[in-house]
């Protein structure tokens, strides 16, 4: 029998990659990322990407895996994430899912099927002339779960889910398929004043270590405002303020995703050095 795969997942902010280390080095461990944007080539200090000083020399993969120009999708998510799964147990060591991005962690810890739906180009066409609150409006009558978790102003992602729930004709029926591993899912929270805080301060190092020139780079590199504004408020025409205001947004939507969970075993981020690794926390992988 395979050991367990340890999860770690929770709100942006909160410190997952930095207990996801711990672990690690704790328990031979390597770890995995579950982040939607982190996968891409370049977007680095927007979407908190960890460096090679903080990995502490801790194997990480699902980095940088992706062009930046072209959509990244859940379904080759999951089957990178399965494949690594695999290598790393036939390694014996650990697997450690990291991230916040709830879609994909459900998809390798629930087993989700995805229905392969094709481009619908005069559909995608007509939709793009339409604004995003709109776009929100007919996702939640078509697809009501997907509109949970959903940026209400990415109109690609918007897009897309209109088009698999209209292409179904109906709302979408989620197929999964038992996995054949056992997850011990570990979810950090901050209380709502501690969070602020901790995204305020994130936002401020974000802009100070060159956000600003990231997006530059990205700009040069081909890179439309298009696109940029389809990869997240961080990378198209960012301010503090606005970055802030839709993170703590984005954080909300996050709880609401992972609260379905009743797996989760949560920890106060905050005390977080002192229960990481209790026996509570580590028991199930003796």
């Amino acid at each position: 029998m395979f050991k367990p795969i340890i999860v770690i997942l929770g709100q942006t902010a909160t410190g997952k990659s930095a207990l996801a280390v711990k672990i690690a080095r704790k328990v031979d461990g390597e770890i995995i990322s579950a982040d939607s944007r982190q996968v891409y080539k370049g977007l680095d200090i927007g979407t908190g990407k960890i460096t090679e000083k903080e990995m502490k020399g801790t194997p990480h993969y699902l980095l940088d895996v992706a062009d930046p120009k072209r959509k990244f999708t859940v379904a080759k998510y999951k089957n990178l994430a399965e494949n690594k799964i695999k290598e790393i147990i036939a390694r014996g060591k650990i697997p450690i899912i990291c991230g916040g991005t709830g879609f994909y962690i459900d998809a390798v810890t629930r087993g989700i099927v995805f229905p392969e739906v094709p481009p619908n180009h005069a559909l995608r066409k007509r939709l793009a002339l339409v604004s995003d609150r709109v776009l929100m409006l007919k996702l939640q009558k078509l697809d009501p779960e997907r509109a949970k978790n959903i940026d209400p102003r990415n109109k690609v992602r918007l897009i897309r889910a209109i088009e698999i729930a209209k292409a179904l004709g109906k709302v979408p029926k989620i197929t999964e398929v038992k996995p054949m591993y056992r997850f011990i899912k570990i979810g950090l929270y901050l209380p709502s004043d501690k969070l602020k805080k901790k995204i305020e301060k994130r936002v401020e190092k974000m802009f100070k270590d060159g956000l600003l020139k990231e997006i530059k780079k990205l700009k040069k590199a081909g890179i439309s405002d298009k696109r940029l504004k389809e990869l997240g408020f961080e990378y198209y025409k960012p301010t503090p303020e606005k970055v802030i205001q839709e993170t703590l947004k984005y954080a909300k939507r996050q709880m609401t995703w992972f609260k379905r969970d009743k797996e989760i075993k949560w920890l106060d981020a905050s005390k977080i050095q002192k229960v990481v690794l209790n026996k509570q926390v580590l028991r199930p992988l003796a």
